[in-house]
């Protein structure tokens, strides 16, 4: 007799959907027939890595054959420097989003509940369902996180809030002053997660780093990726910096070798080439200006983004335009399993790829 095998998953991982990345290129051209497609859909970034960790990976592949450092020392050194923290306050990652499902395992339970925010990154409910915990979503306000309501919905059982700063995928941001009244204001047992994937592109006044807060907030973990601006996203790794007590609880559950030695090696030779990261802001800089600028002229209208993104508001379903977007080999992110299905993410690319997506969409307004 065969076995429902979905009868046998937890009841948090039988009501869940995978997670659905951005549409590759090879497969829109396979499906289209066409080729020279551009990818602007999953915010790499469009310069990619320096070539300082482009040397280090290719350098850390004749090692392949033995196993990573587990521990990530060097790393750990290089970023401790960087950010003014001691090693034993960081947790490694295969991308932060290991670091954001390390915090669910070990400190949620199925009594418990998390809370986030609506239009936030859809890696939160599927860690939290996954443990089985309660899934709080408060109501956005101008499609970013309502700090208050998000406070008036913690109770006993809370022991975790998510906070995406800037929030994928609205761009939205918080300001230093209401964050940290939040995060000050939180009871002991409840723990808060700023995940700061965009922090490089975020140059608004008054933006946080939060990771300066972590001597002051036991409770307080802040992630950040090494696959957005420092343009390995291909490698997965990123990390989290909190009181060594909360990442020594999140190595107990870390799996063994969760890094790769090429990434490791690569990561650390990113973070020793400043320029890079410059010119990849410069770069976002310039193109949400030519994006912003072309969006005004054809009265579409956009959230403001803090982010290396913009969401376009085309007031109805966006179905019809995406498809006719991807007919002309431009790739960008529908956001309807966001609650968002008037809008489409674009990520920013090269100025010629930003082109290419002005005069399609162009195009598809006309007709």
């Amino acid at each position: 007799m065969a076995t429902d095998i979905l009868r046998l998953a937890t009841p948090g991982v039988q009501g869940l959907s995978p997670y659905q990345p951005g549409k590759p290129i090879e497969e829109l051209e396979r499906e289209y027939g066409i080729c020279g497609a551009i990818k602007l859909a999953s915010n790499e970034n469009p310069l990619g890595p320096n070539p300082r960790a482009l040397a280090a990976a290719r350098d850390a592949l004749t090692g392949i054959h033995r196993y990573p450092d587990g521990n990530g020392f060097a790393l750990k050194q290089t970023l401790a420097k960087k950010h003014g923290v001691k090693p034993d306050c960081i947790t490694l990652g295969n991308g932060s989003s290991d670091i954001l499902e390390f915090l669910a395992r070990a400190f949620v339970l199925p009594d418990n509940e998390v809370i986030f925010s609506e239009h936030a990154f859809a890696l939160y409910p599927i860690v939290t369902r996954a443990a089985g915990a309660k899934a709080v979503v408060t109501k956005a306000k101008g499609w970013g996180h309502d700090l208050s309501a998000m406070r008036r919905a913690v109770n006993v059982r809370t022991r975790l809030i998510f906070i995406a700063n800037p929030n994928n995928p609205t761009g939205t941001w918080l300001k230093s002053d209401e964050l940290e009244e939040f995060i000050r204001g939180l009871p002991a047992h409840v723990l808060v997660a700023v995940d700061a994937a965009y922090f490089e592109y975020a140059e608004e006044r008054e933006y946080p780093d939060t990771i300066r807060w972590a001597e002051k907030y036991p409770n307080l973990v802040t992630t950040r990726t090494f696959s957005k601006a420092y343009g390995l996203a291909g490698l997965r790794i990123g990390y989290g910096i909190s009181s060594p007590a909360v990442a020594e609880v999140l190595n107990r559950v870390r799996p063994p070798f969760n890094v790769n030695s090429v990434a490791l090696a690569a990561a650390a030779a990113a973070l020793e080439d400043t320029t890079h990261v410059e010119r990849a802001v410069q770069n976002n800089r310039d193109g949400m200006r030519q994006l912003s600028k072309a969006l005004t002229e054809m009265g579409l209208a956009y959230i403001p983004s803090a982010g290396n993104f913009i969401c376009v508001d085309f007031r109805k379903p966006a179905e019809a335009v995406n498809e006719a977007l991807m007919r002309q080999g431009v790739i960008v992110r529908p956001v309807a399993n966001y609650g968002m299905p008037n809008h489409l993410r674009v990520t920013v690319g090269l100025p010629e790829e930003n082109r290419r997506y002005i005069d399609a969409l162009r195009k598809i307004m006309r007709d």
